[in-house]
């Protein structure tokens, strides 16, 4: 990041031409448009650029559709992929209404902050994802009502057409194999420089257990808004590091069959006064009353929150027992099974005491993902919840095959349809009705188009029936 300062210094000496204004929609995906420098000043910051609301998925109604974007001055960085361009991350603002758009996500993550800070219970709330993806060789697909296919290939693992030494990586064997098994510690790396010189401090970069690319690479905690703009800013980066070496990235959370599919872990804790709210040396895990309470706040409502958090159906391929994935809705000291864990690698650490939501995957949009997590776990705070007395843990042997824990929902529209029903995100004051309204009719479409394609995987198992 630099100044707003240094930014229009730039821009006077000429040495910055172009101003990329980005924005995220409904579904987080990020969006621009490219302006002159010269147009980017203090004054038409403030006044806001204008753009066509109802080309954006779920925004607006084509007879309301003037919007206006307002330039955050505190995220402007120095693009790495275009020269003598600056980006910008912009909230959307309703011109008719005078106010910030209710059905920005950004705005929305900036009233779940003040929210926190409302109920007194904290003052901060600080975020870790770990973002894992796959980058691929080869990644061709197709969807038409005449040819369906996904053709997948990686240097790494053993497929076709693609150029390998020998050097493979089997089936759920990636975590932390050296070079030249490893054949992405390069480009790993240039992300890393490259985040970092946007000004995304890193903590450290690996290959993950799946065989063909699999990879992650986990940023510094920081807090609600800035984690969830550093989120857009990573998925961007490794998009185009990857193109620049003939590869591509991809966030599904399954895009292989029998392999470790990617998840977005999300590390969370609040802090009042300087002080940590979830830390007790004598609590389970070092965990406080607040921090249990926090828990079940997010348990006892998981079905709806997976509608925010895994917003897709190729999230459910990787909600499923066997591949580390966090199926159990339960909480645990270290069982990576449960859907909330608590990192033990140290002790008697209050900074770094957290909670890990673990069922998050990275198809989901950071700003109201991160929002969702906050709201259901202060409504815990609030009403004092207790995870044990609900049946939620602690369990620290293996639950998979226990047929009393609970297990996440095996679909989108089991998720969608508890996320309609409940009524915790609007009471808030955070989650406008109108945003949630826009966000289900959206998602539901999607579903609903997706679910009437035949797969390749329908002629295989019934084409003899």
């Amino acid at each position: 990041m630099i100044s707003s300062k240094k930014a229009f210094e730039l821009i006077k000496s000429g040495e910055i031409v172009f101003v990329d204004l980005k924005f995220t929609d409904l579904r987080g995906t990020w969006q621009h448009f490219t302006i002159s420098a010269r147009d980017f000043t203090e004054p038409s910051c403030v006044r806001g650029f204008g753009f066509d609301g109802s080309s954006i998925k779920g925004f607006q109604s084509i007879f309301e559709s003037d919007m206006l974007l307002k330039p955050d001055l505190e995220t402007i960085f120095i693009d790495p992929f275009f020269e003598k361009t600056l980006s910008v991350i912009c909230d959307v603002y309703d011109p008719a209404s005078e106010t910030d758009f209710e059905k920005c996500p950004r705005v929305t993550a900036k009233k779940a902050e003040t929210y926190l800070k409302k109920t007194k219970l904290g003052d901060l709330s600080y975020w870790g994802p770990e973002v894992e993806f796959f980058v691929f060789d080869r990644m061709e697909y197709d969807l038409t009502p005449y040819s369906s296919y996904i053709n997948l290939g990686s240097q790494e693992a053993d497929t076709s057409d693609v150029e390998g030494d020998g050097y493979k990586i089997m089936t759920k064997t990636g975590y932390f194999p050296v070079p030249p098994f490893d054949k992405l510690q390069t480009f790993r790396s240039e992300v890393v420089m490259v985040l970092e010189s946007i000004g995304i401090e890193i903590e450290v970069h690996h290959h993950e257990v799946a065989s063909a690319g699999q990879c992650e690479i986990d940023m510094k905690y920081d807090t609600l808004v800035k984690m969830a703009d550093k989120v857009m800013m990573y998925k961007y980066v490794v998009r185009n590091v990857a193109k620049k070496y003939g590869m591509t990235a991809s966030f599904l959370p399954k895009p292989i069959f029998g392999d470790n599919g990617s998840g977005m872990h999300t590390h969370q804790s609040i802090f009042k006064g300087g002080k940590n709210i979830f830390f007790d040396p004598k609590g389970y895990g070092e965990l406080s009353q607040e921090a249990l309470a926090y828990i079940a706040g997010l348990l006892s409502h998981l079905k709806a929150l997976l509608g925010i958090t895994n917003p897709t159906l190729n999230s459910y391929r990787r909600l499923v027992p066997h591949f580390e994935a966090p199926t159990s809705v339960a909480f645990s000291k270290r069982n990576r099974s449960a859907a909330i864990r608590t990192p033990m690698y140290f002790k008697n650490e209050e900074k770094s005491k957290r909670i890990e939501l673990r069922c998050p995957d990275p198809t989901c949009n950071p700003y109201l993902s991160f929002s969702a997590q906050l709201v259901l776990g202060v409504e815990g705070l609030k009403s004092k919840l207790d995870p044990t007395t609900m049946g939620f843990g602690p369990f620290d042997e293996n639950i998979w095959e226990k047929s009393d824990v609970q297990q996440t929902p095996g679909s989108l529209a089991e998720t969608l349809d508890a996320l309609k029903k409940c009524d915790v995100f609007i009471k808030s004051g955070v989650f406008a009705q109108s945003l949630m309204d826009s966000y289900l009719d959206v998602k539901k479409e999607e579903m609903c188009t997706a679910l009437m394609y035949p797969t390749p995987s329908d002629y295989h198992f019934y084409s003899d029936i």
